[in-house]
């Protein structure tokens, strides 16, 4: 069975513009998908990348508008100055580590959306625990999963950051196939499917 390693981000606008298309590509070709949420930022720090607000205006300036254009392409809403960014993406992290580790009962690929879409569409904070709850239990799961391995998920949450550095990982979303193919954004998603297909 083909797998992907999903490098990704809660608070990352690009993740949430994926919408849920990788789960859809991972369908198609009977792959798993190994969900492992990253602290972008140190991801940024590790690989020498820079965070969006030290971004030299230009950059800060076109990101807007690129941001604008994916989500119109995507159909999906999108606040390009959310309330609630950025916030703390650990509790979020955590429970989608809980809920991966859980073995079933929800949809993850939903999970990781329902997160995104908190805080780029509806102005939630993901890091409040109500929050988190909400999400769990729309995706299908249980939402005392949001108070269980904390430690767990803290100690996956810190080697998910090594894995991805140690991977050639260095921003969110980004995928990693068993054959070590490495697509970058939500915009390769095509680029992957390819991949997978034997075509690219």
């Amino acid at each position: 069975m083909p797998r992907i390693d999903y490098y990704f981000s809660t608070l990352s606008p690009y993740t949430y513009l994926a919408g849920t298309r990788l789960e859809e590509i991972a369908a198609r070709h009977g792959a798993e998908i190994n969900y492992k949420p990253v602290d972008v930022l140190a991801l940024f720090a590790r690989t020498g990348g820079v965070a969006p607000r030290e971004r030299h205006p230009a950059r800060q300036q076109y990101r807007v508008q690129d941001l604008a254009r994916r989500a119109k392409r995507a159909e999906l809403p999108l606040n390009s100055a959310p309330a609630y960014w950025p916030t703390n993406p650990a509790p979020s992290a955590y429970a989608i580590i809980a809920a991966q580790a859980a073995g079933g009962g929800g949809d993850l690929g939903a999970l990781v959306h329902g997160f995104c879409r908190a805080v780029w569409a509806e102005e939630k904070n993901i890091a409040e625990d109500e929050v988190v709850r909400e999400c769990l239990a729309a995706a299908g799961f249980d939402p005392a999963l949001a108070e269980s391995g904390l430690l767990a998920g803290a100690e996956t949450y810190a080697r998910n950051l090594e894995d991805a550095v140690a991977a050639g990982a260095f921003g969110a979303p980004f995928y990693i196939t068993g054959d070590d193919a490495r697509f970058w954004g939500q915009d390769r998603l095509e680029d992957l499917d390819l991949h997978l297909s034997g075509a690219l």
